[in-house]
């Protein structure tokens, strides 16, 4: 019988906005027929550090935190990152696979308790599309105007998350999470990770 993980949300929303110094991601519950709920989460990340964190928040007043993800090396080319409850208890890790990341389909590991997990853009050409954009000179600094998803499936092929971006003007994902082992916070985490880290 599976254990479902403390916190577990099935499906939420995030939402970009963007500001001059840090990225910011409201994090949603959503109903079944796609309607935004409450807040469950505020993430704020700066730009231009050398070690990467992601603090969230309960609200916008940022009181009190409530998870995090921080890179354990600072200029990482594997991105790995592990999340971290409340307290700075350990929830899971994910990790960029550098291999294919300079490739399409690009390439991500997640691990929780009970879950080791691939994840990867579900449409190839997409990929190579971004890998473009981003070189290109001066659109490579335009937002990526393309539809990306990831697919995220453990061993035997089940699925364990997906994030599949929306059409808007400023960057939002659905987030469906299967599996009931995997908790909201790595979700989260990795969610948004998936847009803050895309262009490296």
């Amino acid at each position: 019988m599976t254990t479902p993980a403390p916190m577990y949300v099935p499906r939420f929303a995030v939402r970009q906005r963007i500001t001059m110094m840090v990225n910011r991601y409201e994090i949603r519950a959503l109903a079944p027929d796609g309607t935004e709920g409450g807040l469950l989460a505020f993430a704020q990340q700066k730009r231009m550090t050398f070690k990467e964190q992601v603090t969230f928040y309960a609200d916008e007043a940022k009181s009190p935190a409530v998870f995090s993800f921080k890179a354990r090396q600072r200029l990482d080319v594997r991105a790995e990152n592990d999340v971290f409850d409340e307290s700075g208890n350990p929830l899971g890790m994910f990790r960029k696979d550098f291999a294919k990341s300079c490739s399409a389909p690009r390439g991500w590991h997640l691990s929780a308790p009970g879950i080791e997990a691939v994840g990867q853009e579900r449409r190839a050409g997409i990929a190579v599309l971004r890998r473009v954009w981003d070189v290109l000179p001066i659109v490579g600094d335009i937002p990526v105007p393309f539809l990306f998803h990831f697919d995220f499936v453990d061993a035997n092929g089940a699925t364990v998350l997906t994030s599949e971006r929306q059409r808007s003007v400023r960057d939002r994902y659905t987030i469906t999470v299967p599996d009931p082992r995997l908790d909201f916070r790595v979700a989260a985490s990795m969610a948004v990770a998936l847009d803050a880290f895309q262009g490296r």
